[in-house]
């Protein structure tokens, strides 16, 4: 069966969503729910004023419907989240879990008459263990927030999400999100130990472990991460540390076409890449390639956005910029070893920083990139289309031609160390025509990944915007074992409910 082979038929398709909607659209009359939710919630815990309960209605996505919510609950602790699930499964009220709203696919998006359960006030760091190397933590924890404070231990957390100074780490592991550092340091779920969760009826169930290692059981933590709320409610998670790493420093290569910085990336990762190490246990040696705490990628559209932002003086030159970092005891050398490899691929120019300021000057162009990007028309629907990395180059090469069939602007920043692409499409949305082609070609780009052999999401998640095409991705059968799963969890389909599929 072809990996992009469409569900069996429509109907099949929406069946989860119109059940959960199903579910939660009988509701009770909405002063008999907020009656409810106050008997056993603090004051200041429940809003009902329509202007503030709009507010919460969406996340950052575009495209994707959002209800119009009939409260807001702000809980505080593991007790006031449980007594929301008890009301809801009682009154049949669906609930929409959300952390900051940063995210880019419309999972957090409310549906009418929902209670949305924002969780950003259970804040709490309560524990950190340098022995152990763990942090346990509430999920409305800001990510940067969680990582100077390990800091402070010498330990660091090291998935860094772009938006990393306001997302929360509830969010992240709704979303399993990634980051600039993943292509040495890994994702979300590679630091998910363990969780409490709030389940459908209020019950609290405890998943994973604190060790080092542990394998009784059903994976059931890695189950909830990614699942974006639609199993249950995070409401504290063990997350392992590290050690802190040293500081890193950071190469900027200049590229004439995105194929060739691409080709650089593919000289960079394969393993003839760097000198011959000795081989474990002696008896010869062995070929190892490079490891770079980042190698991330800017096309000429989104060079020339951040300039436009931030005048940030990136050169508008080049039809690519690559950026590689290493945190090694020796990083000058390693950088070095790297901007050979570029210059090899074909690099006009190759300029390591001099020191770590430097180097974080770089990395805020980056982080900068989906921002300055929606600042060219205004509106901007972001792919999250990840492909293997030796197939990185076809994938810029068809957004490239994407972006010229439909007439529109489409920049391209990328985590290319493991071929985590964000094709971002730039439109006016008060342009229907633009708007309609603005869609078309972000359906052509989520084609192209799948034909290349990568996936929809490397780390956004599918929310609204992706439901047609995680169908697509799975086939059906694998989209009737999903749905089974949800069932066992959320038998009456309250929990975020028309998300995923």
């Amino acid at each position: 069966m072809s990996r992009i082979e469409a569900p069996r038929d429509e109907d099949d398709a929406a069946h989860v969503a119109g059940t959960a909607h199903a579910a939660g659209a009988a509701t009770a009359v909405p002063g008999t729910l907020v009656e409810r939710l106050r008997a056993a919630l603090p004051d200041g815990a429940v809003l009902t004023d329509p202007d503030v309960t709009a507010s919460y209605a969406h996340d950052m996505a575009s495209f994707c419907p959002a209800g119009a919510p009939a409260v807001v609950v702000l809980p505080r602790t593991v007790e006031d989240v449980q007594h929301v699930m008890r009301t809801a499964t009682e009154l049949r009220v669906p609930v929409v879990p959300q952390g900051a709203r940063t995210g880019l696919s419309g999972g957090a998006n409310a549906t009418d008459g929902c209670i949305v359960l924002s969780l950003t006030k259970m804040d709490r760091i309560l524990e950190i263990d340098p022995v152990d190397r763990v942090a346990v933590v509430e999920p409305g924890v800001v990510n940067a927030a969680l990582s100077r404070a390990v800091n402070e231990h010498g330990l660091s957390y090291p998935p860094d999400p772009s938006s990393w100074e306001t997302c929360t780490i509830g969010g992240n592991i709704g979303t399993a999100s990634g980051g600039l550092c993943c292509v040495k340091y890994g994702v979300t779920a590679e630091y998910v130990l363990g969780l409490d969760v709030v389940l459908a009826d209020g019950r609290l169930m405890s998943t994973g472990r604190r060790t080092a290692k542990g394998v009784a059981g059903y994976d059931l933590t890695r189950l909830f991460v990614g699942s974006e709320g639609s199993l249950g409610i995070v409401v504290r998670a063990v997350l392992a540390l590290r050690p802190e790493p040293p500081e890193q420093l950071v190469l900027a290569a200049e590229f004439p076409s995105a194929a060739a910085a691409c080709d650089a990336v593919c000289r960079i990762m394969r393993t003839e890449g760097r000198e011959a190490l000795p081989r474990k246990g002696g008896g010869g040696r062995r070929e190892g390639g490079h490891v770079p705490s980042l190698l991330e990628l800017m096309d000429r559209t989104t060079v020339k956005a951040v300039n436009d932002l931030a005048r940030m003086g990136l050169p508008e030159t080049t039809e690519a910029l690559l950026l590689a970092a290493f945190d090694t005891a020796d990083p000058a050398t390693d950088l070095a070893a790297v901007g050979a490899l570029c210059e090899a691929a074909g690099a006009t120019r190759v300029v390591p920083a001099d020191d770590a300021a430097e180097s974080e000057l770089l990395l805020q162009a980056r982080r900068l990139s989906l921002t300055a990007l929606e600042a060219v028309k205004g509106t901007t629907m972001i792919d999250d289309v990840c492909v293997p990395r030796s197939r990185l180059g076809d994938m810029l090469e068809g957004v490239e031609r994407i972006a010229a069939k439909y007439g529109l602007t489409i920049g391209v920043c990328a985590h290319a160390g493991d071929g985590n692409t964000h094709p971002t499409v730039c439109f006016d949305a008060t342009d229907p025509d633009e708007s309609r082609r603005a869609r078309e070609s972000f359906d052509e780009i989520m084609a192209l990944g799948l034909e290349l052999g990568g996936t929809i999401t490397g780390e956004h998640g599918v929310g609204v915007l992706k439901k047609e095409w995680l169908a697509r991705e799975l086939g059906p059968v694998g989209l009737e074992m999903q749905r089974a799963v949800k069932q066992a969890f959320d038998p009456l389909g309250i929990l975020n409910p028309g998300k995923l599929f």
